[in-house]
């Protein structure tokens, strides 16, 4: 092969030692450093996050179920700064037409449908909660630094990450303010990107992570804040509908949840069979607000942000391996989104805690570098894969017959596993 005699020289990298590197400042990296923390006081870790700072990269507004939360920082419900203060009082579904909507009776739904007991809130806050309780247990975390680079040793493990050089022209070319990346290595790197990462990706291509697992499906989650008027304002109030103005063979839905002082959360997720030539999903979202069912809690209030994310809907049957030689994914790089619950946070928390307690079993052993298979074996058996067995079909079944007939059949499916354990 050729060398390239005008390609840029830069400084070699700096790099810096630790147990455990972490990538990704989301609910699942950082309850894995807070419970490796909590397990291995000595233990020297790094998260390394893209956004700028903590929770510039989640939008607000999400309901979350606090018992993952609860076995990590048991004492966060009496913390005076505790990012969770909305408490679900009212669940409500409704299928929508064009002009009319119905209202779905509770009872029909599911047990594990029900929201109460589950907090609505900013997961932004929530995410900037566990990182100051992080840093004052000792992690180091820094934002603003994007992990571009996975390192492999000479027997192909994995053994850190490196981080993206900054101040390049066009060209390669160093500009006066050129800073050259850092190496972070650890004896376990875990990999908390979130959906459809950029490492996740490359690990799960080089190590075959998904062999034997249905591919990856996929939605796109749209979401706008908004300030209401006060007498419109439900707090705890948590809305889902489905239909209109998706077609009946495009998946997809929406929730609107009131929270904290005049907050909504208005969001509107289509999963990635859609396909309308003439309307994009924002189209199709705007058009969704004009609801009168929608219209009525948003008129007179204001927009105060939005935002967009991709959204893992595949399931327990498209969860890759999550060990690999020197590291595990965790959270969303690994696929633990409950589509029915429109819910993931916890199982973020609780996948970052899982793999936090067999690190900890790893360095306790003096291993580093070697393929943390205990955790792989485990997921199933926990409460992520207990959450997740009985909607296991509600995509599939949603994906062949339509949302109608699709959402009726996987709620019969899920009754039949609750009352009968099928």
């Amino acid at each position: 092969m050729e060398m390239n005699e005008t390609a840029p020289i830069h400084p070699p990298r700096e790099s810096m030692d630790f147990d455990v590197v972490i990538v990704g400042a989301g609910p699942a990296g950082l309850a894995c450093a807070i419970r490796l923390k909590q397990l291995v006081p000595e233990a020297l870790i790094v998260v390394v996050e893209k956004g700028a700072e903590l929770g510039a990269h989640i939008l607000s507004g999400a309901v979350i179920d606090p018992g993952p939360l609860d076995a990590l920082l048991p004492q966060w419900r009496t913390d005076e700064d505790r990012p969770l203060r909305t408490e679900v009082t009212e669940d409500r579904f409704h299928l929508l037409s064009a002009q009319s909507q119905f209202r779905l009776p509770n009872f029909l739904m599911p047990r594990l449908m029900n929201n109460h007991g589950n907090f609505i809130g900013s997961l932004g806050n929530l995410v900037r909660y566990l990182g100051a309780q992080a840093e004052a247990m000792g992690v180091d975390i820094y934002p603003g630094f994007a992990a571009t680079e996975l390192l492999y040793g000479e027997d192909g493990a994995v053994i850190g990450i490196a981080t993206g050089d900054m101040g390049l022209a066009r060209d390669g070319t160093s500009k006066a303010n050129f800073s050259c990346g850092m190496e972070l290595r650890g004896k376990y790197c875990l990999i908390a990107e979130g959906a459809r990462g950029s490492l996740a990706k490359e690990l799960i291509g080089r190590y075959r992570l998904d062999a034997g697992r249905d591919p990856q499906k996929y939605g796109l989650g749209l979401k706008e804040l908004w300030e209401v008027a006060p007498e419109k304002h439900r707090p705890g109030r948590v809305q889902h509908t489905f239909g209109w103005p998706l077609e009946d063979g495009t998946g997809g839905g929406s929730f609107l949840y009131h929270f904290d002082k005049n907050l909504v959360s208005v969001g509107f997720v289509v999963h990635l069979d859609y396909a309308n030539p003439t309307l994009s999903p924002f189209e199709e979202f705007q058009r969704f607000k004009t609801h009168s069912l929608i219209a009525a809690t948003l008129e007179g209030g204001r927009r105060i942000a939005y935002g967009a994310r991709v959204i893992t809907e595949g399931g327990v049957q498209s969860v890759p391996k999550l060990s690999f030689p020197g590291g595990a994914l965790i959270g969303c790089s690994a696929g633990f989104v409950n589509l029915p619950r429109i819910k993931g946070s916890h199982n973020a928390i609780a996948s970052g805690m899982l793999a936090a307690e067999h690190v900890a079993q790893a360095l306790a052993g003096g291993r580093a570098h070697d393929e943390l298979e205990d955790y792989d074996a485990a997921w199933r058996g926990s409460s992520i894969g207990r959450d997740l067995m009985p909607v296991r079909n509600a995509k599939p079944l949603w994906s062949r017959y339509g949302t109608r007939l699709g959402i009726a059949l996987s709620g019969l499916d899920m009754w039949a596993q609750q009352l009968f354990g099928v």
